[in-house]
């Protein structure tokens, strides 16, 4: 019988579906392995073959986990609200919900083609209503709760109102808003509007007016990894900064656990380091400047330096620029902070590394200590979300502060002791004794540090603090395809909470998915959007809201009461595994993290961290063919003629390409405007090929479905995992496909001879017993650091040496088989079944590694003559020297090259050499 992989394929896909074989149970009896792939967003367009890495790593690993005796979870649904379904439904009048059921439908079938153990079962998608209810659920808890700064954890919104009718705001330690003071006896007169709208300034989640990325062209706020270069990452439509009223959520006050909580988790160090910047935890104080239209506060971590600040800088979002400008700038004033408002802050950014703007309001500050007059300048470097929006600049000690210095002829005083010219170039190093600086002058800067916070706090001019880069996150879209936020407006506008047994508040249908003519939100169009007579809230939530959590539904995925059952949490906790790209290190993880630690602290989940060991899996790259046109004639150039001609690039379809050469015919059919193409060439056309991502655009995408059906989803498995390491980078070579399906081909002859299905029952021999061991040693190290490309080298080994001494037998193939399922579940399912065994080998059991069958018990040795060696023979470990000698020495080589010579000695060296020494 010959390995036909459709059919046995075909079999076991629709075998396991039928008898639910990885169906996930809670058994007490046996330990929990939770293993997780990212949230997928089901495109249109389908999967490649890039997309599965992740997929079919962690699936190894959970069916090697079930051969280790673990209760597996591996489950997979859909990230389904999202933009590009939106935009499609724009464009088209078609509702949101009908592509995104085609998308999930061709995902879910392209999934099952690769044999991937998940639980389908527990499969769901945010859109269901019966998923998004609890996403609203959890938005309103986040709303009942208050950070207590001095315990360090969220609180019921009950216990601070308690607070606030015994104690009012005093010696409160909240996370807030705005610092507001306030006595008993005032909270009690307050009327219940005033109540709400002071409650609403410590809530978790809350509305404030921030500085967001607008995007006009598709009518919504995106968070900051949404936008790339200044466009929308979807799209490319300009983005612009713009101030609205927005829900957000108070993620900061979680900065030092989202800090700390990295230190206990298996995470790579780059991962980590993304987070901590990230986060951006900087120690220092404020500084308050007084100008004559208020007060300017910033924040320093270089308050030694305070008396070299000569100027100034404020964000062109800052409440004080209008105030502060003159009528003589006013003009230039507005025209810069327009121009700053179509940039990113994330552009800002990158371009102060480059480039230096800016633009004097004419008004100044005074110096807190030497009283001097300072300029006050509006640059966009400066970002009104970071800090106060307000920077002390100290052009002699701040590269950026002297950049903008020298490029606008502005003050520079040096107060650090050093050898640098400070009129050419900053001295940033933070060592060196103070001068120039008054009441800390001749101090170690460490020491001037300390000193002057103190000082600034004694005269009430400033304090220690310590700062984030990390804002609160924004947590409204201007869009309909979205979870609604559970909140109703009162007849004072203030925002109260739709009760709970009236989740889920579910998307109504609307007319058409653009914002009105007033430029509400989408949701302003449906008929009767209120809640009790009230008017209901018109943003959606963000497409992260539905991801931050996911990974805790998947343990209870049908429960109507609750978002997870005790049980359920307490036995599979959090992620074991999760597998996924690096992007996500600053939206998504982040996001979940904070969500688990306010879950966590309001007492719903045992741990405040949802996944312990984390892989960031490459990316499999596409390998891109280019035709190259002359700009003079239109004419194509093959690609080694070229340098003759000035030509552009133009991709094409890589199935007209084998190897370099283009087939010209199918490439004038492929597309109306290669009808009439004419081509230069001395020989074959020849294109230029390009590893780069696989994309449409690029023509470059090889479709999963196609290599199954020509070679198996086995060989798909195998070969992903063959390419790389996991976490690398790598190019899709389909002629590499070959080599795989070889090999499996080779396995699957192991058990058979003249085409019928034969192993021996006969004791293995040693041969094949260290071969089998050395395998299973081998496996259970690659699977336990992941090096599963290797472990596939293994499988390749072993299978080679087997055939070779021409084994055919149960116990080591039996083995053998066992080992190599996790990796190609299809062809060893298929050899479990006809070797005997009615279940499935998923629940098989892992053999157990023997060492003494790896311990060698001979030694090849090399034999030399006069210290040249001439052949090697192989003795046991055991053996003595006079045992050895006779047997050297009647070997029939030997014997001829030593026959008219005299053996002076015979030298044996164990587990090292023979030398015979004659003259």
């Amino acid at each position: 019988m010959k390995y036909n992989h459709k059919e046995i394929e075909s079999k076991w896909r629709e075998k396991w579906e039928k008898e639910q074989t990885y169906k996930s149970d809670i058994e007490s009896s046996k330990p929990k392995f939770y293993s997780l792939d990212m949230f997928p967003y089901p495109s249109g367009a389908g999967l490649h073959v890039g997309h599965p890495l992740g997929y079919i790593a962690s699936d190894i690993v959970s069916r090697y986990k079930r051969l280790e005796g673990f209760s597996v979870l591996h489950p997979l649904g859909y990230d389904a609200f999202g933009l590009p379904a939106e935009q499609y439904a724009i464009q088209t009048g078609q509702h949101p919900a009908t592509t995104t059921d085609e998308n999930v439908t061709k995902y879910t079938q392209q999934l099952k083609l690769l044999g991937l153990s998940f639980d389908w079962d527990r499969t769901y998608r945010t859109t269901d209503a019966t998923y998004y209810k609890w996403t609203q659920w959890i938005f309103l808890q986040l709303f009942d709760a208050w950070f207590d700064k001095s315990e360090g954890k969220a609180k019921r919104i009950a216990e601070l109102i308690k607070y606030f009718e015994l104690n009012g705001s005093v010696g409160l330690e909240a996370t807030q808003s705005q610092e507001l003071h306030f006595t008993s006896e005032e909270w009690t007169s307050y009327t219940e509007a005033q109540k709400a709208q002071t409650l609403l300034n410590y809530r978790l989640t809350y509305r404030a007016e921030s500085v967001v990325n607008w995007c006009p062209a598709m009518g919504t706020v995106l968070a900051n990894d949404e936008v790339k270069d200044g466009v929308s990452e979807r799209g490319g439509h300009p983005v612009e900064q713009k101030k609205m009223t927005q829900w957000m959520m108070r993620i900061t006050a979680y900065a030092d656990r989202l800090l700390d909580g990295l230190n206990q988790l298996d995470w790579s160090e780059s991962m980590k380091e993304t987070q901590r910047n990230w986060i951006g935890k900087s120690v220092g104080s404020s500084i308050v400047f007084k100008t004559a239209e208020g007060i300017i506060e910033v924040f320093s971590t270089r308050p030694d330096t305070i008396y070299g600040a000569t100027f100034l800088v404020l964000a062109p979002e800052h409440d004080l620029v209008t105030r502060i400008t003159t009528i003589e700038q006013r003009g230039d004033i507005d025209a810069y902070c327009k121009q700053a408002s179509n940039k990113t802050e994330r552009q800002r950014q990158e371009e102060a590394g480059e480039t230096i703007s800016g633009c004097f309001t004419g008004g100044y500050a005074i110096h807190p200590l030497t009283q001097k007059q300072m300029p006050i300048w509006v640059a966009d470097y400066v970002l009104s979300g970071y800090g106060t929006g307000a920077v002390m600049a100290v052009p002699a000690h701040d590269s950026r502060d002297h950049r903008f210095a020298t490029k606008f002829h502005l003050e520079i005083i040096p107060v650090i002791e050093s050898d640098t010219d400070v009129q050419t170039e900053a001295y940033e190093a933070k060592a060196g004794r103070v001068i120039n600086s008054d009441l800390i002058d001749g101090l170690e800067v460490k020491d001037a540090i300390d000193r002057m916070i103190g000082l600034l706090e004694e005269k009430n001019i400033g304090k220690r603090q310590v700062q984030f880069k990390l804002r609160d996150a924004v947590f409204s879209r201007q869009r309909y395809w979205g979870e609604p936020v559970p909140i109703y407006f009162d007849d004072n506008n203030c925002p109260q909470p739709v009760d709970e047994a009236d989740l889920p508040i579910k998307l109504p249908e609307i007319d058409e998915y653009l914002p009105t003519e007033h430029g509400e939100p989408p949701l302003a169009r449906a008929k009767d959007w209120t809640y009790k007579g009230r008017p209901l809230e018109t943003n959606t939530m963000p497409a992260w809201a539905g991801s931050s959590w996911y990974m805790l539904r998947y343990l209870d995925p049908n429960n109507d009461n609750e978002f997870v059952s005790k049980d359920a949490e307490q036995y599979w906790k959090n992620v074991d595994l999760y597998i996924g790209g690096s992007e996500h290190a600053t939206g998504h993880l982040l996001y979940s993290r904070f969500w688990y630690k306010v879950l966590s602290d309001l007492g719903f989940v045992g741990q405040d961290e949802p996944f312990q060991k984390m892989i960031n899996q490459g990316m499999i790259l596409g390998t891109s063919a280019y035709v190259y046109r002359d700009k003079a004639t239109s004419k194509f150039v093959s690609a080694d003629l070229i340098q003759e001609y000035d030509c552009v690039a133009i991709p094409i379809d890589i199935k007209l390409v084998n190897s370099t050469v283009v087939d010209t015919e199918s490439l004038k059919g492929w597309r109306p405007d290669f009808a009439d193409a004419e081509f230069i060439s001395k020989g074959d056309f020849l294109c230029k090929r390009e590893v780069e991502k696989m994309s449409k655009s690029k023509y470059n995408v090889v479709n999963p479905d196609d290599i199954v059906e020509e070679y198996g989803a086995d060989t798909m498995r195998m070969y992903e995992m063959f390419l790389g390491p996991i976490t690398q980078h790598k190019p899709w070579k389909t002629e590499g496909l070959s080599g795989v399906f070889g090999f499996i081909k080779k396995f699957w002859k192991l058990f058979y001879s003249q085409d019928r299905f034969q192993v021996s029952n006969s004791p293995a021999s040693a041969a094949e017993l260290k071969i089998l061991h050395t395998l299973i040693k081998k496996v259970q190290y690659d699977v336990e650091h992941m090096s599963l490309n290797t472990t596939v080298s293994a499988f390749m080994i072993a299978t080679n040496e087997l055939t070779k001494i021409k084994s055919s037998n149960k116990e080591v193939l039996e083995s053998m088989l066992i080992l190599l399922s996790p990796f190609a579940p299809f062809v060893t399912e298929e050899l479990w079944e006809q070797l005997g065994h009615t279940g499935s080998i998923s629940y098989a059991t892992l053999p157990e590694l023997n060492e003494s069958y790896l311990v060698e018990n001979s030694f090849e040795y090399p034999v030399c003559i006069n210290g040249k060696m001439k052949l090697k023979m192989k003795f046991s470990l055991t053996a003595k020297v006079d045992d050895i000698k006779p047997e050297v020495l009647e070997n029939e080589k030997i014997k001829d090259l030593i026959t008219d010579k005299q053996i002076i000695k015979f030298i044996y060296v164990p587990k090292k050499i023979l030398n015979i020494v004659v003259k």
